[in-house]
């Protein structure tokens, strides 16, 4: 019996051979603070703690950082302080092979931190940014020569203008435009219109809807020019919506023992590059995707568990998918 054509690949733009890099990453890099806490800490009372470790994080970072561990090319571009925090920040990256010449440091200025409490029991976060206004990446800062070189381009809202021309310029050279949105905010338009791959928290789905529904914000993502929108939805996995397709594609979260959420949702936006760039469909991107998810909250810290693909496989291989797991 046959089973049937192969499902059809999320990505079909240039390979490795016509492209210098796999992945290029634009936006946040932070020093975080991490403080473990008994119970969810009310509105405003995250405080910084002695004791705190001091972690490298940030969305984008951590995401590029991760896809560099599953064996991407990788460069990230930023803003950082004159700070010793930018060193602590940006050294995994460094260790790791990823290219920093797009990094802008900013004198005078902070390198971006985040007060992070998490639950000892379920190993939930919760985060408290503090962001110097000066660490602003131009538009014109963006390098249009190593945004052409990409396979793909992850960006976040930190510098809308910057990632507003990286993602124009990347969607005319043919490169697959992956975009992180976690907090519903105005401005994001130009993002939204050059994303092909939106890939935003449940909150943001349902506040884009306008009618409070995850599946109405996908349809809405699609409206704005989407191949394919995605709203992660911690650990009930991800719903994912093609255009074209009516129904959307629910891909369950994997059973972990979760000491640290912090950087999942990271993960999880490396996986789904590195499955994209793979040539898989949809339905295999995102078991990916959760899986990486799920193994990075089991250390502490946004890097501290990001996956090397050995383990990714091998998770994949020996667990089935279930809702109401981490990741």
């Amino acid at each position: 019996m046959s089973a049937g054509p192969a499902p059809r690949p999320l990505w079909s733009g240039a390979g490795p051979a016509e492209r210098t890099l796999d992945v290029l990453g634009i936006g946040q890099c932070s020093l975080d603070h991490v403080v473990f806490v008994d119970a969810a800490p009310a509105p405003g009372e995250i405080a910084d703690a002695p004791g705190a470790l001091e972690l490298p994080g940030g969305q984008v970072a951590t995401a590029v950082l991760a896809c560099a561990r599953l064996g991407l090319r990788c460069a990230y571009a930023g803003a950082v302080g004159d700070d010793a925090a930018a060193e602590v920040v940006l050294a995994p990256l460094k260790q790791a092979g990823v290219g920093l010449s797009g990094v802008r440091r900013i004198p005078g200025a902070l390198t971006r931190r985040a007060v992070i409490a998490v639950e000892r029991a379920s190993g939930e976060r919760h985060v408290h940014p503090r962001r110097d206004p000066r660490l602003v990446l131009p538009p014109e800062a963006v390098d249009a020569a190593q945004v052409r070189s990409a396979r793909a381009l992850h960006l976040d809202a930190e510098h809308p203008l910057a990632s507003a021309r990286a993602a124009a310029l990347a969607r005319e050279a043919g490169v697959a435009v992956l975009l992180d949105l976690d907090t519903p905010g105005a401005g994001l338009e130009p993002l939204l219109a050059h994303a092909d791959f939106p890939i935003v928290s449940r909150r943001f789905a349902e506040w884009i809807s306008g009618e409070g529904s995850a599946r109405a914000g996908l349809r809405e993502l699609l409206r704005r020019g989407a191949r394919l929108a995605v709203a992660t939805l911690g650990p009930d996995g991800a719903l994912a919506l093609a255009a074209g397709e009516r129904e959307p594609l629910a891909s369950p979260g994997f059973r972990v023992d979760a000491r640290d959420t912090t950087g999942a949702g990271d993960v999880f936006h490396a996986a789904f590059a590195f499955g994209l760039l793979e040539g898989w469909g949809a339905a295999r991107v995102l078991r990916t995707a959760n899986a990486a998810a799920a193994l990075s909250c089991r250390s502490v810290g946004a890097q501290g568990g990001l996956p090397e693909r050995s383990a990714l496989e091998a998770l994949l291989a020996a667990s089935a998918p279930r809702a109401g797991a981490g990741g």
